[in-house]
């Protein structure tokens, strides 16, 4: 895919610090850092600038050039698709030891590509640190910085040589797109989120394996479908809580219900050879109480015959009663099936999470309201995404639970919000005359 920015790619064996220099770069903590060696699997996109200089930084998982198992197979494949588009790759090393056999693979192969190396030597915040890299020269790479990521140590100096040969930009970034949609995937471990991933964007974006917890980082990806942008995450398997003993899976599930926060759309993966469990309506509160437009995608559909797709929607219903207003869809991420229907329903849902209802037109929704629990005066809607509702009322306390509840339903059958929960917040109108 070319890039309108120039990409910088940041390559190294596991647990050498690459996240925490990415994290550095970007002014973000995008990828989960950690001291566990191996965190970071798929390839983490973010936009960076030095001096005036914009580029694309690219986050790689830990390479080992000759390990055959499966997993880091994976991520060498990530990181090659990375290093077709880069323009600059940095090299990290970690300071604090010698050069191993791996440091001379990965060296070996990126001296092979004939790009624009540097060779970032971390870990090296003291003065005897910085001497020690000197003895990475060794590598055949010309270009050697001792830097500390964790504290920005020599960061400006590597940033200076990487963004060498990049254009200065002269106009202030551009604000991001409205129209963009976010849409976060999420699900328990290995219900096929990843795969929905790269069905969407029609290439392996993200690693997939028949391991549960191979995505550990959020990977985002933007595909665009009649000028509209959606930009997809990818989120690790939230587990149980009590489940989650490594390190690395507390921080998925942290950095998953982050990603939650910030969408405009979930799609709920569900398994439809294994039914409804109670962790997925666990999840699915997760989005609800987020106050996001829900998708309910049955993936392995393929494997579900059609008499057994009602009964399906009936656990839905059964094991998540809050999340009546979500459109469910079937589909098959592996062979593509119903796929290309996500995109308008993520539409639909996503305008009518947004839908601004003006306060005429809900007063005369209250006009015709035949609601006897409590005299409503009126209604005006507060806010999107979630549409929130201040329904003022005669007197003071919150409505009852099955009161609010037909008042909602009685807006979703007059305006429509499908996909989307509707938040009620009621004020008491003072029956007291002016002086």
């Amino acid at each position: 895919m070319p890039h309108a920015t120039p990409t910088v790619v940041i390559v190294g064996r596991p647990n050498v610090g690459k996240s925490t220099l990415f994290n550095r770069i970007t002014g973000q903590r995008r990828a989960i850092v950690g001291d566990q060696p191996g965190i970071t699997r798929d390839r983490i996109h973010g936009a960076a600038e030095h001096h005036g200089r914009r580029f694309e930084l690219i986050d790689t998982g830990g390479i080992v050039v000759n390990d055959q198992e499966y997993i880091p197979v994976q991520i060498l494949r990530q990181a090659e698709v990375a290093l077709e588009d880069a323009a600059h790759i940095i090299f990290l090393v970690d300071g604090r030891g010698e050069i191993t056999g791996s440091d001379r693979d990965l060296a070996r192969m990126l001296k092979r590509l004939g790009k624009p190396v540097s060779l970032a030597v971390n870990k090296a915040d003291t003065a005897a640190r910085e001497d020690l890299a000197n003895e990475f020269h060794g590598l055949g790479i010309a270009d050697v910085f001792p830097v500390s990521a964790e504290h920005g140590i020599g960061v400006d100096a590597l940033l200076d040589r990487v963004t060498e040969g990049f254009g200065v930009s002269l106009e202030d970034a551009p604000p991001p797109v409205e129209s963009d949609i976010k849409i976060a995937i999420i699900g328990r471990p290995n219900v096929g989120k990843s795969t929905l991933l790269n069905a969407l964007t029609g290439q392996e974006r993200a690693i997939v394996s028949p391991i549960a917890g191979t995505t550990r980082d959020a990977v985002d990806e933007t595909v665009t479908r009649d000028g509209r942008n959606y930009v997809f995450v990818d989120t690790a398997g939230i587990r149980r809580k009590g489940k989650t003993t490594e390190m690395a899976e507390k921080l998925s599930v942290v950095m998953a219900r982050r990603n939650i926060r910030m969408a405009h759309v979930v799609l709920l993966v569900l398994d439809a050879t294994e039914g409804v469990v109670s962790l997925d309506a666990t999840i699915a509160g997760y989005a609800h109480e987020g106050g996001r437009a829900v998708i309910a995608v049955v993936n392995k559909a393929d494997q579900l015959p059609g008499s057994k797709r009602r009964e399906f929607e009936e656990q839905i219903e059964d094991q998540c009663k809050f999340l009546d207003y979500a459109p469910v869809i079937f589909i098959s991420a592996k062979t593509g099936a119903g796929v290309e229907k996500l995109f308008p329903l993520i539409r639909k849902v996503y305008d009518s999470a947004s839908l601004r209802i003006t306060t005429g037109e809900l007063n005369r929704f209250v006009e015709q309201l035949r609601f006897e629990q409590r005299k409503i005066f009126y209604v005006t809607q507060a806010s999107i995404r979630p549409p929130s509702f201040v329904v003022f009322i005669d007197k003071g306390g919150p409505l009852h639970f099955s009161h609010e509840r037909h008042l909602i339903n009685q807006i979703r059958r007059r305006f429509g919000f499908e996909g989307t929960p509707i938040v009620l917040k009621t004020r008491a109108k003072s029956s007291r005359p002016k002086r």
